[in-house]
């Protein structure tokens, strides 16, 4: 029992509905089986017990012109006594085993049968030997005296007899109905409990696949793409459970393309303002190179120009600057839109910083300042490109914030006079994004503040800010996806990321991080 037990709880589901639908079908079929040979039972009862009653009804017939003849000792009497003692014994021919009469007779009252037929016999035998000395005359008439006691005796125990029959049959009818409810109770009693047994057990198992079914989608939500744990059965819940695994690994890859493809098109974006930037070094460059061929031109030709030591080498140097300026420009565009294996290293925190305010300075307005302070001796394990990017999309999504802001009151985004002026000569208010970072040595972590002075976020929005896909942007400015890759990566960096922000004034981004080495490395610096 205890091994079926077992199977079944390690069985699937639907092995546990199909076994039980087969139980529940064999014990109905078996119950309709042993309900129907009851029935058939009572059936031959009833049947029997209608005769049985015929035959009580003859007896007492025959009790009754036994008691005319004697009385009157009338012909007619003695005939119908004969007819219905004749009558009698037929009825127990036919109601005897083997009688080829009612079906299904009980073979216990066959005893009681053979009796009342022989008594009968005998009845009819005595009140034969009365009729024949009642026609002899008074000389017999002791004899006759003693004939009619034999057979009052004798009625007597014809109804005797016939009742105890009649009692007999209607003890059997009852105790077979009494059989069918007992039979009725058990079986009943039987399948309640499997059904509630079979009902727990499977209700169990829905249940809980519902449960991994509800943990996985609410996993999802949140924007956990964590493989889920196997469970140790062999059920649907296991293949359920490997099929959200499957769709987990396809929709990281799916977002890794949509991340990958936004950050190609921040890259349009930032071309515009690093092509900016590249033009003043190359216009340095350029100067430089001029001035000289000016000092060559004005030295006079020969294989030994007059020309300035030290010019020369102020100009060489200025080239050299400008150039590894261009060079940390490029290798900023590259790294960030490079796809590589995510990677700790100990990493100068405000270096970090200090190439991400570089990459967006050219998408800032002049109405609104970025002030980062970043102590230069925090260094943290990080994987530079990824962190990198959460800075990019913070600092993105401040920089729209105010510029929100500023054309929300009225400001020129350039940060000169609103359009159609500023009312009673009001000065245009100049928006501001700070960077803040410092060291809890409690929490052994270090905390980054991304604050601006924005449209800020609604209290309604704050719980799904870092939901995929979620956006506050109008259809086509945003994807959603921005916030929940931060989220993701600051997850991966073992650290947190939070929100807080007051409608109108603006927004705070909190990033805890693991602290790391009081030092940069080489290769970090």
């Amino acid at each position: 029992m205890q091994f079926l037990i077992r199977r079944l709880a390690e069985g699937n589901i639907r092995q546990l509905v199909l076994f039980g639908i087969s139980v529940s079908i064999l014990g109905f079929s078996l119950l309709g089986g042993l309900s129907y040979n009851y029935l058939l039972q009572i059936e031959d009862a009833l049947a029997l017990a209608e005769v049985v009653d015929d035959l009580s009804s003859d007896i007492l017939e025959i009790r009754r012109y036994e008691k005319n003849y004697l009385l009157y000792a009338m012909e007619e009497d003695h005939a119908e006594n004969l007819v219905f003692i004749g009558r009698a014994l037929e009825v127990i021919e036919r109601i005897e085993p083997g009688g080829g009469g009612v079906q299904g007779t009980d073979l216990r009252g066959s005893d009681g049968l053979r009796a009342l037929r022989r008594d009968l016999h005998g009845y009819r035998d005595t009140f034969s030997r009365l009729g024949e000395v009642q026609l002899a005359g008074q000389q017999r008439e002791r004899e006759r005296g003693a004939l009619r006691e034999d057979l009052r005796e004798q009625g007597k125990a014809l109804v005797a007899q016939a009742r105890q029959i009649v009692t007999y049959q209607r003890e059997r009818i009852l105790g077979i109905v009494g059989s069918l409810k007992h039979q009725l109770l058990l079986s009943i009693g039987a399948m309640v409990g499997l059904a509630a047994f079979f009902s727990w057990l499977i209700g169990r198992r829905i249940l809980g696949a519902l449960s991994v079914i509800e943990r996985s989608a609410r996993q999802i939500v949140r924007g956990s793409l964590e493989r889920l744990p196997l469970p140790a059965t062999s059920d649907e819940t296991r293949g359920v459970v490997e099929a959200f695994n499957h769709m987990l690994v396809e929709l990281e890859h799916r977002q890794n393309q949509l991340v990958q493809e936004k950050k190609l098109a921040s890259l349009g974006v930032l071309t515009s303002g690093i092509a900016h930037q590249l033009n003043n070094p190359l216009n340095n460059i350029s100067t430089s190179c001029q001035i000289l061929c000016e000092e060559l031109r004005h030295a006079g030709g020969g294989e030994a120009p007059d020309l300035d030591p030290a010019l020369a080498g102020r100009m060489l140097e200025n080239i050299h600057q400008e150039v590894r300026r261009s060079r940390d420009i490029v290798k900023g565009l590259l790294e960030f839109s490079r796809e590589t294996e995510f990677s700790l290293k100990p990493v100068a925190l405000r270096d970090v910083v200090g190439r991400s305010v570089a990459l967006v300075a050219s998408e800032v307005p002049a109405s609104i300042a970025i002030d980062a302070d970043v102590p230069g001796d925090i260094v943290l394990p990080l994987d530079v490109q990824r962190f990198q990017e959460v800075l990019l999309n913070l600092l993105i999504n401040a920089i729209q914030a105010v510029q929100a802001t500023q054309e929300r009151d009225g400001d020129a985004p350039d940060g000169g006079t609103p359009v159609g002026g500023t009312p009673d000569g009001a000065v245009p208010r100049a928006g501001a994004i700070t960077i803040t970072a410092e060291r809890d040595m409690a929490a052994r972590q270090v905390v980054l503040r991304v604050a601006d002075t924005g449209i800020g976020i609604g209290p309604e929005h704050l719980g799904r800010i870092f939901d995929p896909f979620f956006t506050l942007k109008d259809v086509g400015k945003g994807t959603g996806l921005g916030l929940s890759v931060a989220f993701g990566i600051i997850r991966k960096h073992g650290g947190t990321i939070g929100v807080e922000s007051t409608p109108g004034a603006g927004a705070c981004f909190t990033i805890r991080l693991p602290l790391g080495a009081p030092e940069p490395t080489g290769d970090a610096a």
